[in-house]
């Protein structure tokens, strides 16, 4: 344990006070010890648009600043995301195709056949529905002693969530996390010890499980669910015949709707705790719940990073980004700009402009379902505010391997009724 801790102290100081051509903020530890946010403040201080030549993921370039993140987020015909949206290439040859990580006119065609699942005219259909499960979830919770807020309110909800937007039988929704999970851990994302093997049996058990539900939901008339809106969608019906790419953009589906909003529902509960003048502000005025989500999802950044490809040479703050080269947007840097984001590192639930954030990326591969994650956040505070006086957070946080998705394993808390 002496070894471990040393090695992670070693880690953060040669990327806080080494020479700067060596900083790599790719390793996980990083994102584990929260040590993230002083290493970008370095770069964005000191080389905002930094080249590495030699890390465990290849060479790439880090883009730290708001301002350069939308330049190479809104510029898909310069910076491509084929193959890959993480910084990290496969180990073997499974790595199945999704469309986020497609150029046009690919991704557009099977992006907009998923997005009506998402889309605004369904968010009041949703809404009574979500609020009906967060209500029972809240309502069944140990009042007074302590659990894992992670386990019991974060996962449970979007995973009900989840099954809904696919119409997943909800007696096995179990299997979506755990699917989800199994995605996001890979050594592609810095997640040591990853068996890749076990990884690859897991998600074609996934493929079974989805290819049966398609065949049912292409014999029934269409729904609005994400594989009835593909099955029947006549440029996509025919992705059953490619499974690997089915697979790709399951995969895809399952974690932009599980993970990004479970840990942004944890994180709430952590920051406000870490803020307790934001919680009184809060208790004081429930009316700042919507602006709250979003600073949530600012501070959170649920994704740490997206990568692209450049397709040409293209100067970015005086560098020369070379054609072929790999660029690392990180989100979790931009978020915390502090020449684009007042007060930056602090919580603040009634921040200004709470909206102007990176987290859900720009341009074609926008996050189409950013309105629905931020509903589910709304309505959870609306309810949490109903029943209890505090969400007290009685130990720090464990948290997951992966310098992608800022995430967390646990948070112990303790539920005190409204007085």
């Amino acid at each position: 344990m002496a070894d471990s801790a040393q090695l992670i102290d070693d880690v953060v100081d040669r990327n806080l006070h080494g020479p700067i051509d060596q900083v790599d903020p790719s390793e996980a530890v990083l994102f584990e010890t929260e040590a993230h946010h002083d290493v970008f403040k370095r770069l964005r201080r000191e080389d905002p648009v930094h080249f590495l030549p030699d890390s465990p993921f290849g060479p790439y370039w880090s883009i730290t600043r708001f301002d350069d993140i939308v330049t190479v987020d809104s510029n898909h015909k310069v910076f491509s995301s084929q193959p890959s949206i993480v910084i990290g290439d496969p180990t073997d040859d499974f790595q199945p195709p999704m469309f986020i990580a497609m150029d046009q006119p690919k991704h557009d065609v099977q992006r907009r056949a998923a997005q009506p699942a998402v889309a605004p005219s369904q968010l009041s259909d949703l809404e009574a529905l979500i609020r009906q499960r967060v209500c029972t979830i809240l309502d069944d919770l140990p009042v007074g002693e302590t659990f894992n807020w992670v386990d019991k309110v974060s996962i449970e909800l979007t995973t009900q969530m989840l099954a809904t937007l696919f119409d997943f039988p909800f007696e096995d929704r179990h299997k979506l996390p755990f699917w989800s999970d199994v995605t996001t851990t890979t050594e592609a994302v810095g997640a040591a010890g990853a068996d890749m093997e076990e990884r690859k049996r897991h998600l074609h058990e996934c493929l079974e499980y989805f290819s049966r539900l398609w065949v049912e939901r292409a014999s029934q008339p269409p729904k609005f669910d994400f594989i009835s809106l593909l099955a029947h969608n006549p440029e996509t019906k025919d992705m059953i015949k490619n499974p690997i790419e089915l697979l790709g953009n399951l995969m895809l589906l399952i974690v932009g709707g599980n993970d990004t909003t479970r840990n942004s529902i944890t994180g709430g509960v952590y920051f406000l705790n870490r803020y307790p003048e934001q919680y009184e502000k809060l208790k004081a005025d429930p009316s700042l719940i919507p602006n709250m989500v979003s600073e949530i999802i600012r501070y959170q950044t649920p994704l740490a990073h997206m990568r692209r490809i450049a397709l040409e040479d293209f100067e970015l703050g005086g560098k020369l980004i070379r054609k072929g080269d790999k660029v690392v947007m990180w989100y979790a840097s931009g978020n915390r700009d502090e020449d684009v984001i007042d007060r930056a590192d602090e919580f603040l639930i009634d921040r200004k402009r709470a909206r102007h954030h990176v987290a859900f990326g720009f341009g074609i591969h926008r996050c189409m379902g950013n309105r629905v994650a931020e509903m589910q956040l709304r309505i959870l505070w609306e309810e949490i505010l109903k029943r209890f006086d505090k969400v007290e957070v009685v130990g720090e946080p464990e948290r997951v391997q992966s310098n992608f998705v800022t995430g967390y394993t646990k948070l112990p808390v303790v539920l005190h009724p409204k007085r």
